[in-house]
């Protein structure tokens, strides 16, 4: 198991890069291709949706920065779980660390909320 990194900026972006990785090995189907899409773009938005919040002006911005934040978390763990549930995947080990990236990263984001 990696090392936790507890750099947020940088542990969406090592996601992000993760899943595009991850997307890359999908057998070539058309439900791979849009699950893929969509996945890809939560994946990216969860990370850049959390930079323009710390980049906020204000705390109403950062506010709904993070609940994009955590919105795009939620949806990446769908659309993972859902490619895991239709797809005899060889590396279905890294898929399901990816699902639980994504729950961790969504409870993280609702935690900053909580604060």
């Amino acid at each position: 198991m990696p090392k936790p990194i507890y750099d947020l900026e940088e542990r969406t972006f090592q996601f992000a890069k993760a899943v595009r990785l991850f997307i890359k090995t999908l057998p070539k189907t058309i439900a791979n291709d849009e699950d893929g899409k969509q996945v890809v773009r939560a994946s990216g938005s969860v990370g850049a949706n959390y930079i323009e919040a710390n980049e906020s002006l204000s705390k109403k911005d950062f506010v709904m920065r993070i609940k994009i934040s955590r919105k795009e978390a939620k949806e990446r763990a769908y659309w993972l779980r859902l490619i895991h549930e239709t797809n005899d995947l060889t590396n279905a080990d890294e898929n399901l660390r990816l699902i639980q990236e994504a729950i961790e990263l969504k409870k993280i984001f609702s935690s900053i909320l909580e604060k």
